[in-house]
């Protein structure tokens, strides 16, 4: 390609000729990527399909701009424009020529590279030109090598992550033009939030979808893009019934504890095939598996793990729904939420607990050394016998964590309550997904349009 027809495209994606579509702001992670450019690292954006990594690089680049970087220190680069023929390091190095040539941009400029598994052997050049100290570079994909243990591997330990997810339940309001107001604007909204926690629950939380009418039509395409792309092109794997069996069973036992043997029971498909497809699976942030706490690594490998989607909107259209539908999809709403802030902070880890007796604690938080707070998830509250077994689950988990913080939440109950000297707060699910981002929304102007 020459430079006048590579220049051509990159003019068409940057914002130095033309006005770019960013689409929602989303301030919470363009915040936390700002921050991780600043480190002089490569930051890299991980996360599932459609989760919105692209406009997430979009409105950081934006960002920049308009906190003072000039127009010309600021490239995008969607290495899935289909006139960007023959992808190689070498076509890298000529974009990059001609970019210098034509923008003459300064000492040290953003690159932003979308799509990046789609040149072989982008590594190499990432970390020359980081090396040399020739631009910032960010970059994204959705390619499982790219999601996987391998990065730190392919770019030598030179970077730093920033984990994207589908929407946040905050995010999804915004994307409604729902405002809060602070915590009281919550109480306000009670009824509102209430109705949205449903559509929020049922469809979930992929921007795309979440602006959508056909929403189970974008959410069954999403499901091809991964099984075709992430997992049956990257893996090679010849087993695609299998593969969709395992996925529909997993998505049709979101919260649900499961073994690889039992498994097998249910699909006809060996263990060893389900525990190696249950590996991309993860890998591809299609699903995750959630370990037993145990102080003991080899119990923790050998216990049952529970078993979470990506999205709940995804779970819903692949698997099969039934009666215990909207509490395990609470359960893995909040699962998701507590991963979004594992993503913030490092020295978080998330486990679920199981006693000898088989009493069970839907997750335990543990900062650092320290277990800081259990959790227990229950949609209804309202039998005696059901909200008598959460406590008493609660409390024998308590015995073993004495300064973990105890928290229930289900779909309406709110207060606390005292047992055995331990004090238990309720909160409803709308109320704490809320509640987690009103600091980080209030004051900010959720739109889109033109820079």
């Amino acid at each position: 390609m020459n430079k006048n027809d590579i220049f051509r495209i990159l003019a068409d994606w940057n914002f130095w000729e033309n006005s770019q579509d960013t689409g929602f702001f989303r301030p919470g992670p363009v915040a936390r990527l700002t921050e991780l450019i600043k480190t002089g690292q490569i930051a890299v954006v991980t996360g599932p399909r459609r989760a919105g990594k692209s406009f997430v690089l979009k409105q950081t680049a934006r960002a920049l701009i308009e906190a003072g970087t000039p127009k010309k220190d600021v490239l995008l680069i969607n290495l899935e424009d289909p006139r960007f023929a023959e992808l190689d390091t070498e076509l890298l190095t000529r974009i990059f020529e001609t970019y210098v040539e034509f923008m003459s941009p300064g000492k040290k400029p953003y690159i932003f590279l979308d799509e990046i598994q789609e040149v072989e052997g982008w590594e190499k050049w990432v970390n020359y030109m980081r090396e040399l100290g020739k631009a910032h570079i960010i970059i994204s994909g959705s390619n499982a090598k790219l999601l996987s243990r391998e990065l730190g591997t392919l770019l030598t330990g030179r970077h730093v992550d920033l984990s994207l997810f589908p929407l946040s339940f905050g995010e999804f309001l915004a994307f409604n033009g729902v405002k809060i107001e602070g915590a009281a604007g919550l109480e306000w909204k009670k009824a509102e939030l209430a109705k949205y926690l449903k559509e929020y629950l049922d469809f979930g939380a992929y921007p795309e979808v979440v602006l959508n009418e056909s929403k189970k039509t974008l959410l069954f395409a999403y499901y091809d893009d991964v099984v075709t792309k992430d997992l049956i092109r990257r893996f090679k794997i010849r087993k695609h019934e299998g593969l969709k069996s395992i996925i529909r069973f997993y998505m049709s036992n979101i919260s649900v504890l499961t073994t690889f043997s039992s498994t097998e029971k249910f699909i006809q498909v060996s263990a060893d095939t389900i525990e190696k497809f249950s590996g991309y699976l993860e890998q591809s942030y299609l699903l995750f598996f959630l370990k037993r706490f145990s102080f003991k690594v080899k119990e923790q490998e050998k216990s049952p793990r529970k078993v979470y989607s990506v999205d709940t909107g995804l779970a819903n259209a692949i698997g099969f729904r039934n009666s215990e539908n909207a509490g395990r999809a609470a359960e893995n709403a909040v699962f998701l939420d507590l991963k979004r802030r594992q993503a913030l902070n490092p020295g978080l880890e998330l486990y679920y607990w199981k006693d000898e007796y088989h009493k069970e604690v839907d997750f335990v938080l543990k900062n650092n050394l320290k277990v800081i707070q259990l959790i227990q998830v229950c949609w209804s509250m309202d039998a005696i016998k059901t909200r008598e077994r959460e406590i008493k689950n609660l409390l024998k988990a308590a015995a073993v964590f004495k300064e973990a913080e105890l928290l229930v939440i289900s779909e309406e109950l709110e207060g606390e309550d005292k047992a055995e000297d331990k004090t238990i707060k309720y909160v409803p699910l709308w109320k704490w997904l809320g509640s987690n981002e009103v600091k980080g929304l209030e004051g900010l102007s959720i739109g889109k349009g033109p820079l």
